[in-house]
């Protein structure tokens, strides 16, 4: 093969490539279907129908975001939680003098034990502003 015909890319890399890009196609898609009906509703020059149409640009927006982001608040994290060969299940910990132990179990628990994001401590909460 010539050298100018050799690609610089591994096979690994274009496959890599080539999903990343269908996940942000199909990301494209399911908004571009959920924004038809925003469409429906065309504001004046004089702004009378500008409510209108905010409203139905939301609610077709909430409608393509819920089925895409309403079930990453469930999806478990760690998919070798709750195994015998999971990375994440190693807890480091210590004891100086007469207080407290102190150890790493805490932070990594609660994906150890098949936590999803609405779990995490910090993360949680936030999800709370995720469609259902």
């Amino acid at each position: 093969m010539a050298r100018h015909a050799h690609s610089t890319f591994s096979t690994r890399t274009r496959r890599s490539l080539l999903n990343a890009g269908l996940v942000v196609g199909a990301a494209g898609a399911a908004l571009v279907a959920g924004g038809g009906a925003a469409g429906a509703a065309v504001p004046t020059s004089d702004g009378s129908d500008l409510a209108s149409a905010t409203q139905a640009a939301t609610n077709a927006l909430h409608g393509s975001t819920a089925t895409g982001l309403g079930t990453l608040k469930t999806l478990q994290l760690d998919p070798l939680a709750n195994t015998g060969v999971d990375p994440l299940d190693n807890a480091v910990g210590t004891q100086l003098a007469d207080f407290q132990p102190i150890g790493t179990a805490g932070l990594t628990a609660p994906l150890t034990s098949g936590g999803s994001l609405d779990d995490l401590p910090l993360v949680g909460p936030a999800t709370s502003l995720l469609p259902n």
